[in-house]
């Protein structure tokens, strides 16, 4: 598509922008709203239960209805559509310019993996910080009601204070998150800071001086980690002051001017990323395998050990299809380039990442 093909696209959005549904403290709408800044879509946003915004354009709610919801046209009909991974690769096909996913297949598949990454483990912190703290859970407890309805009355706020509180701490369990694994996924985030803190020292962004949809992954959860939940943040503060400059900066970048040279080379990649895969392969490859074989056994639950400890979880379909479509995302890359990218799995402890045929 022509640049000027694309500026004519453009335009008709502006006349019509993309309809968004979502809340303030949701890492993924947070991810997708900065990602659609940076990337100059128009869009309108509408705060609260996305159910409204499906109702307001009488299309079908997606099953199952996540955060946020984007209302987009296909084939002259409105469909709401939801799970930021497959909407940001739709974004990429409707608009050209100033993408999120790098132009070297092999970068393109290291971001695909951080990004879920990102996506489905670093959620993993936030849920985790947000609700398994006094201070934390005092905080959320009170603002969050508040986004949902700025006017609520001090009674009705009371009532849905103690509600949320108590229905999301109920729910630490969705994210494996118990007294026994509370210390493998607060040692994950400490480890994880000093990890991003390594990479920002070198580039701007986790691919060079231009963010892709990785980055955008992670500063979904640290918008919450570092810019609302009180522990997590002071952990941020205490081990790398550059996260928390890093997540303020990403939220608006729409001023940025970004150049196809931008991008980092495989081999830099390789260098400023290994610490990184390493974490992946560490604590999020463990869980992802051992998810998949219970889904596939259609057992209920799944145990591994994960940095030295039991972990037990849950079983959820979704998870593994995440680790089925890394594999598809390997599997269209060419012969050469699952050489190097096999060889770098392996190199950083994920080598099992990718299943043999």
């Amino acid at each position: 598509m022509s640049k000027n093909v694309c500026t004519e696209i453009l335009a008709m959005r502006s006349l019509n922008p993309i309809p968004i549904g979502g809340v303030p403290a949701s890492p993924y709408t947070r991810k997708m709203i900065s990602l659609m800044r940076y990337r100059r879509i128009p869009h309108v946003i509408e705060w609260g239960d996305p159910r409204d915004l499906i109702r307001k354009f009488s299309v079908e709610e997606p099953k199952p209805v996540l955060l946020p919801v984007m209302i987009f046209e296909v084939d002259g009909k409105h469909k709401a559509i939801t799970d930021s991974t497959p909407i940001i690769r739709h974004l990429e096909t409707e608009f050209t310019a100033r993408g999120v996913i790098p132009s070297d297949p092999k970068l393109a598949f290291l971001n695909y993996v951080l990004e879920d990454f990102g996506d489905e483990w670093v959620t993993k912190y936030m849920f985790h910080y947000r609700w398994h703290f006094k201070d934390d859970i005092e905080k959320a407890g009170t603002i969050l009601p508040l986004l949902h309805g700025i006017t609520l009355d001090d009674d009705s706020h009371a009532a849905f204070k103690q509600h949320i509180s108590d229905w999301q701490t109920s729910r630490l369990w969705v994210v494996g998150s118990n007294e026994i694994t509370a210390p493998i996924i607060e040692a994950s985030y400490k480890r994880f800071l000093g990890q991003l803190n390594h990479c920002l020292s070198q580039h701007p962004f986790l691919f060079g001086n231009r963010p892709s949809s990785a980055d955008y992954a992670l500063f979904g959860q640290l918008s919450a980690l570092v810019g609302f939940d009180p522990t997590s943040r002071a952990l941020a503060h205490e081990i790398s002051p550059r996260v928390i400059a890093w997540q303020d900066l990403m939220e608006d970048l729409s001023g940025l001017e970004p150049s196809e040279s931008d991008w980092v080379n495989f081999e830099g990649a390789e260098q400023n990323l290994s610490s990184l895969f390493q974490e992946v392969g560490k604590v999020y490859l463990p869980a992802l395998l051992a998810n998949s074989h219970a889904v596939a056994q259609e057992e209920k639950t799944w145990t591994a050990e994960i940095d030295g400890a039991k972990w037990e979880q849950r079983s959820f379909p979704y998870q593994a299809k995440c680790l089925k479509w890394i594999n598809d995302e390997f599997q269209a890359l060419n012969e050469s380039d699952q050489k190097q990218i096999k060889e770098f799995l392996t190199k950083t402890g994920c080598g099992e990442l990718i299943a043999e045929k």
